[in-house]
């Protein structure tokens, strides 16, 4: 099949080279000369032959909401717009609604397997029509890992399914990541188990706690036992918010993910405010001993 690529980042790139490996004919687009196959969004549409396909894979929000917009007037009727990347559900609707009044079709898939997926595949949920769904079927084989398709791809539902799926995907992320990590500082800090990066890589075959995550932290304990390069400063990409606020909205009990977004805000102070107060407080009502700034 013949497709546009929009989007030539780190997980935009491998697509394309993935896409190529398996035969297809890809046409890219990013503003980084280097990278891209065309100097414009029109010129990429211009190069493909109707009814076209153009994948969007650009950061979430106002460039994706752009981007659609564009889009919207370069594109003809009978066209599909694959929405790749991390938006919120919600702003799937607004932009199947923006294409729907030109005839172009839109779907949202939501993209799994970071800068790994050239090699391994991708795992992806689609939303959308079901028949929008079948047209891009060779593009999703092609990304998705070798085996099962129902392993590696999923139509989740109609549109804002896909991203909605990925989102609950990257809460739950957020919960396995936080869970790993906590374990290594418990074993960094107890002085009984004296090989943290081996006991943890011991992990990797037959207990019940394996996976692709503790693979890769076996990884980077490997080259930096003790994570000595790293600052313990996490961000958040949004999707962790989304969860926790569709949790609320839903009234579903999700205090594993929350407590993990909680844990990246932390991350993020030199002095925590809060705790502040609450030495304050000990100080205040028990005469329990403060530390005082070297101000």
């Amino acid at each position: 099949m013949q497709l546009g690529l929009v989007g030539l980042g780190r997980m935009g790139f491998n697509m394309r080279e993935r896409l190529r490996a398996a035969g297809h004919d890809v046409v890219g687009y990013d503003r980084n000369p280097e990278v891209s196959d065309v100097a414009s969004i029109a010129e990429l549409v211009q190069k493909l032959a109707g009814p076209r396909i153009v994948w969007i894979m650009v950061p979430h929000g106002d460039p994706t909401r752009q981007t659609v917009e564009e889009l919207a007037g370069l594109l003809s009727a009978g066209d599909l717009v694959i929405e790749g990347g991390n938006s919120k559900f919600t702003d799937d609707q607004a932009n199947a609604a923006l294409l729907a009044e030109n005839g172009i079709k839109y779907l949202d898939v939501g993209v799994s397997g970071g800068v790994w997926g050239a090699k391994n595949g991708y795992g992806l949920m689609a939303g959308g029509d079901a028949a929008d769904v079948e047209r891009a079927m060779p593009i999703f084989d092609a990304l998705r890992p070798e085996g099962p398709r129902e392993e590696g791809f999923a139509h989740a539902g109609p549109v804002g399914a896909g991203h909605y799926a990925k989102m609950v995907h990257n809460g739950i992320e957020y919960g396995l990541m936080q869970a790993y990590a906590e374990g290594f500082e418990l074993l960094s800090a107890s002085g009984v188990v004296t090989n943290v990066p081996e006991t943890i890589k011991a992990w990797s075959r037959g207990t019940v706690v394996r996976s692709w995550l503790l693979d890769l932290l076996v990884r980077a304990l490997d080259e930096d036992p003790e994570l000595s390069e790293l600052r313990g400063y996490v961000n958040d990409s949004g999707e962790g918010r989304w969860t926790v606020e569709e949790s609320i909205n839903n009234a579903v009990p999700t205090p594993v993910m929350t407590a993990a977004l909680f844990a990246r805000f932390a991350s993020r102070q030199e002095d925590s405010p809060a705790m502040k107060a609450v030495a304050a407080l000990r100080n205040q009502f028990g005469g329990h001993a403060i530390t005082k700034t070297d101000k």
